[in-house]
């Protein structure tokens, strides 16, 4: 699949926006080795935190605590399910990213869970997960980890050039490439 990525872009002979979305599905394996469950399993089971907006959203994610997968569950990479999350109230990225993913589809929002890189202030990147959503028709970019209330949604425009993403998830399960996997790669 990735020769014919390659060769598609050729094609093309420009660099992509990063967020253009290919004609390629993603598959499951490139959000990460801790991704082990069909996404919508990640959907199953009555939730025990209600939230009535985004806000509510982003007021539980700050209770939560980041933990690396290393100390939490002693393994390099591993994707809680959103109740245990909320057991815990700790993880890592996708974790908590995981959980703001399903709250927003709960709440009729047509939002995407997405993987790939983070650039940081200091010039440094790191792969990540994070939530693209509609509400209405303005698009934002969730991030679920942060700790600045302010931080934590923001506007696509504003926000996207700190991001490259790789592949996304939709509310419909729908997986899907972004041409920022082959930058990266």
């Amino acid at each position: 699949m990735l020769t014919a990525l390659r060769n598609w872009l050729r094609r093309r002979r420009a660099a992509p926006d990063p967020w253009q979305r290919l004609p390629y599905a993603a598959k499951s394996t490139m959000f990460g080795r801790g991704c082990r469950h069909p996404f919508p399993w990640y959907f199953e089971g009555e939730s025990a935190v209600v939230v009535s907006n985004v806000e509510d959203v982003c007021t539980y994610l700050l209770t939560c605590e980041y933990v690396q997968d290393p100390d939490l569950f002693h393994e390099s990479d591993f994707w809680q399910h959103p109740r245990t999350f909320e057991r815990l109230r700790q993880g890592d990225c996708e974790d908590h990213a995981l959980w703001a993913w399903r709250k927003l589809v709960e709440l009729g929002l047509d939002a995407e869970l997405v993987s790939g890189t983070q650039h940081g202030v200091d010039g440094t990147s790191t792969g990540h997960v994070w939530v693209r959503f509609r509400d209405g028709d303005r698009e934002f970019i969730l991030e679920a980890v942060t700790r600045e209330r302010e931080r934590m949604v923001r506007p696509f425009e504003i926000a996207k050039s700190e991001y490259v993403p790789h592949a996304g998830v939709d509310r419909a399960f729908t997986l899907h490439c972004y041409s920022g996997y082959l930058r990266d790669s």
